[in-house]
Parts: C-alpha cells; structure tokens; sequence
C-alpha cells in the first residue's frame, strides 16, 4: 500500500547520514525495551495516513512489532549510529526479513528491513476465526 512506503520513507529519512545523529537522541524515548513500538510521531496526527498507519501498528503481531521496536534501538544506539534501510511489499501473512551488511574499511555497513503484509481492506481468510 502506497501509504506504508510514505511512512517507511519518512522513517528513512531519520535514518539518513545527515539526520541520524539527531534520531539517535531520541531511542529511548521512542524505542527503549518495554516500550511499544509507536511510529505515529513520524506523520501529522489526525490525517489518514496516520489512521491508516496507527491501525497497521496496532493489527500487527506483538513479536513483528518488537523485532522492529528492538532492531531500530539497537542500530541507534551502536557508535556511530547504524543506518537502516525499510521497504514495504504486499504479502500474505505479515512478514519481516531483515539482513545487516557489515562494515568495511571503505564504507558503513548497514541494516535491510523489508516488512510485508495484506493490503488494508484485503481482511485475512481467518480474521474472526475462533479457536479450537
């Protein structure tokens, strides 16, 4: 859905090489253990698209949610901070891949965070579902 690329695009933004010094700062704020994973302070409270990724947040299993709570605090808390790149793509369960590329003598290694999941209004075959 073209809304979680803006959202994953404003959090790339943070993870830029001019910003992430900054970003970093604020990890225990947003991103300390025992906290819930909140991105909503990346997009204008009260618009759609912060309803639209609240909900997404809040319909995602608790073990996707602090896989990427837990991943973001670690790279903002190495020295110097890790960049991480996030993209969205269309999937059926939610899924998380995530691969790091070292550092080298030439370059800054870094993080690959590739989140999927349904479209919105695509509901699962067993939402609803009662357990048996």
């Amino acid at each position: 859905m073209p809304a979680f690329q803006t959202v994953l695009s404003e959090l790339n933004r943070e993870f830029a090489k001019d910003r992430i010094a900054e970003f970093a700062k604020a990890r225990t704020q947003h991103f300390a253990p025992g906290n819930a994973l909140d991105l909503t302070f990346l997009v204008e409270t009260g618009t759609p698209l912060h309803r639209a990724w609240k909900s997404y947040l809040e319909l995602a299993p608790v073990s996707f949610r602090e896989a990427m709570r837990s991943v973001i605090h670690h790279a903002l808390s190495t020295s110097p901070p890790t960049q991480i790149t996030f993209a969205w793509a269309p999937g059926y369960d939610y899924e998380l891949s995530m691969w790091q590329a070292p550092d080298t003598k030439m370059t800054k290694g870094g993080i690959t965070v590739l989140l999927k999941s349904r479209y919105p209004d695509d509901k699962h075959p067993l939402a609803g579902a009662s357990e048996t």
